[in-house]
């Protein structure tokens, strides 16, 4: 059965019962996967067949052409990168495709700008991105469960339509997300600062691991996998999302390289080397104890950034405590170690693995709130776990 359903406020959303999904990677397959396991009709298009084809097989529906004839969608997801996005609504609104039109890119100004230019239908249009995402792609990184309480940022204009909002706010409820109304340009200089820009910094220390020697790779820990994960993904993707939010993530990566030379300049003149020519000093001081407490300073910002970065659920950041557990590389370990902590009656906020190189075990680093730590550490030593 489709969707019928109520916001949390009691207003209606607008029925679901067939949605067309253009651009078959991992959101737009994500997408399919969750409204798929509602009930809804979902079709998948895309230029590349193959990707279609795997989509379709992993369950996120059948393939769609846009020869076919047929009643109109209720909801068009346009799952492109930014710079296809106006092109592409053009394209499906002049064959009538759908009553609404959304997409997922994670720019906004720049495709509603476009769509005005082409001379697109903009009230039947809103500009939405869901905020989740893996540094995998394509349709076999797809997850059903990739929106479960995620922010799905959606920007309408004035000329949009209360009735295609409503439609988009049913999507969105549809794969688990939260709702978060923001304006275009609000939008980019946010994303820019806590998606943008952070990907390219990632890249930037992978990139210095490509000439790294062996040593220091067999030395890698969890640090440096936690720093870069985001730096795996797809360059092709990212080089347009980047360009779609040129100016915005170019400010953020300005005052990040100003940060990064002034703490590379303090550390020169720690180790007791000039800054060379055109470095800025540390602060704007050349006697500021060599800058090592700018340096300082600069942790302590970082430290600050962190906990503002909201905790579980969008709520205020959680401090828990953290349980390190040896576990061997077999199957069935964590299985294992999860049932300890269900018995305990301790709900594990979050996990982490660190595997040992040259060795078949590693660490689990568990975390809980602070009164459950105790009780956790308890049981699994009864069980015969090692705590460090």
């Amino acid at each position: 059965m489709a969707f019928h359903g109520h916001l949390r406020s009691g207003k209606p959303v607008s029925p679901l019962d067939s949605i067309l999904v253009v651009g078959t990677g991992l959101i737009g397959t994500s997408v399919a996967l969750a409204l798929r396991e509602h009930g809804v009709e979902v079709r998948l298009a895309d230029l590349d067949p193959g990707a279609v084809r795997l989509a379709s097989e992993l369950g996120a529906g059948l393939p769609w052409s846009a020869q076919e004839g047929g009643p109109a969608f209720d909801l068009a997801v346009i799952a492109v990168p930014p710079q296809y996005v106006a092109a592409e609504l053009l394209a499906l609104q002049e064959r009538g495709v759908a009553r609404h039109y959304t997409d997922v890119a994670s720019v906004k100004a720049l495709p509603l700008a476009q769509a005005e230019s082409l001379g697109c239908d903009v009230a039947s249009f809103v500009a939405g991105h869901p905020l989740a995402g893996r540094e995998r792609s394509g349709p076999a990184a797809a997850r059903a469960d990739l929106f479960l309480g995620r922010p799905w940022a959606y920007c309408p204009t004035p000329e949009t339509s209360p009735a295609a909002v409503e439609t988009l706010l049913g999507l969105i409820k549809l794969c688990g997300a939260e709702a978060v109304r923001v304006g275009a340009e609000e939008h980019d200089r946010a994303v820019a600062v806590v998606s943008h820009a952070p990907h390219v910094t990632a890249a930037a220390v992978a990139a210095r691991l490509a000439e790294a020697p062996e040593t220091a790779l067999g030395l890698a820990g969890q640090g440096v996998r936690d720093v870069t994960r985001i730096a795996a993904g797809d360059p092709a993707l990212w080089t347009g999302i980047l360009s779609g939010n040129a100016l915005p993530v170019a400010k953020v990566l300005e005052a990040v390289a100003a940060d990064i030379a002034a703490a590379a300049a303090a550390l020169r003149r720690t180790a007791g080397h000039d800054v060379p020519d055109g470095e800025p000093a540390p602060g704007g001081r050349a006697d500021d104890l060599a800058g090592m407490p700018w340096v300082t300073a600069l942790l302590e910002r970082g430290v600050t950034g962190t906990g503002r970065i909201p905790g579980k659920h969008g709520g205020p950041a959680s401090v828990y405590a953290n349980v390190q557990v040896i576990v061997g590389d077999r199957p069935g370990e964590l299985a294992r170690l999860f049932q300890v902590a269900k018995e305990a009656g301790v709900n594990i906020e979050d996990v982490r693995l660190e595997h040992t190189p040259g060795l078949p075990l590693g660490a689990a680093e568990l975390s809980v709130q602070p009164q459950a730590a105790d009780t956790l550490i308890g049981a699994l030593r009864a069980h015969g776990w090692h705590i460090p």
